[in-house]
C-alpha cells in the first residue's frame, strides 16, 4: 500500500472513531457543551486548579460587579441578588472519557471567625432565571424545581433570563477524551457576598467512564485568600 493510501485510511479510521463515540449513548451527542459553541475558550493555566489522574478542574470566580456585568448584560446578572457565578472548566488529558456528577458539585464556604463551615448546591437555570427576574420575590407560587436545562417555567420574565444564562450553563457531564468542557455554575450566598473570598468549588464524583473507577476528589479554591 502506498503512503498516500495509508494517509488517508487513517484518516478514515479516525473520523469513524470520532463519529462512533458522538453517536454512542451518554457521548458528547448527548448534551452540548459550551465549549462546542463558537467564541468558547479554554481555562487560563493561571487559574486556580485542582488536576490529578489526568484531569485538571480550574475555577473562576466572577465577584467583580463590572466583570459579571459585562458578562451576562444588566438584564441577566445574578451577582446583585447575592448569587456567585463561577464558571468551571474541565480538561481531561487522557485516552477515555470521563464522566462528571454535576448534581453533587457544591461551593465549600469556610467563614472567617471560626463560624461553621457551609456546603451550597448548584442552583438551577430556572431558579437563578426566576431570582434575577423578581428581585422583590415571586409574585405567584412557583412550580417545582426543574433540572438545569428543561423546559419553559410559564414565567416570560424568568424565560428570558434563562435564555440567556441557558448557553453559558455547564450542562455537559461527559468530558471527552482530550477534551474540554466548561460553563457556569451558580451559588447563593445570600447578603454576604465576602464569602466568596474564601469558598472553593467542591467536585466529588468523576469517574473513568469504561472502568467506572471513580477519582479522588477535587476541591479549587475561588477566592483571593
Amino acid at each position: 500500500m502506498t503512503r498516500t493510501a495509508l494517509i488517508a485510511a487513517g484518516a478514515l479510521l479516525a473520523f469513524a472513531t470520532a463519529q462512533a463515540w458522538a453517536n454512542a449513548p451518554g457521548g458528547a451527542s448527548r448534551r452540548q457543551s459550551s465549549a462546542n459553541q463558537p467564541g468558547a475558550h479554554h481555562a487560563d493555566d493561571s487559574l486556580p486548579h485542582d488536576r490529578h489522574e489526568g484531569l485538571s478542574v480550574s475555577a473562576d470566580a466572577y465577584s467583580d460587579p463590572a466583570r459579571a456585568k459585562e458578562k451576562f448584560g444588566k438584564s441577566a446578572d445574578p451577582l446583585p441578588l447575592g448569587i456567585l457565578p463561577v464558571e468551571v472548566f474541565l480538561r481531561n488529558e487522557t485516552s477515555e472519557p470521563m464522566h462528571v456528577d454535576l448534581s453533587t458539585i457544591q461551593l465549600d464556604v469556610h467563614p472567617h471567625g471560626g463560624a461553621r463551615d457551609e456546603d451550597i448546591d448548584a442552583m438551577s437555570l430556572h431558579d437563578v432565571a426566576a431570582a434575577v427576574a423578581h428581585p422583590k420575590g415571586p409574585s405567584a407560587p412557583q412550580q417545582r424545581r426543574f433540572p438545569v436545562g428543561i423546559g419553559s417555567t410559564g414565567d416570560k420574565k424568568a424565560d428570558k433570563v434563562a435564555d440567556v444564562l441557558g448557553p453559558l450553563v455547564l450542562d455537559s457531564d461527559i468530558v471527552p477524551p482530550m477534551g474540554t468542557v466548561h460553563g457556569f455554575l451558580f451559588f447563593d450566598l445570600g447578603d454576604d457576598m465576602s464569602l466568596a473570598e474564601t469558598a472553593s468549588v467542591y467536585v466529588p464524583d468523576v469517574t473513568i467512564v469504561p472502568s467506572q473507577k471513580a477519582l479522588m476528589f477535587f476541591e479549587v479554591p475561588v477566592g483571593k485568600e
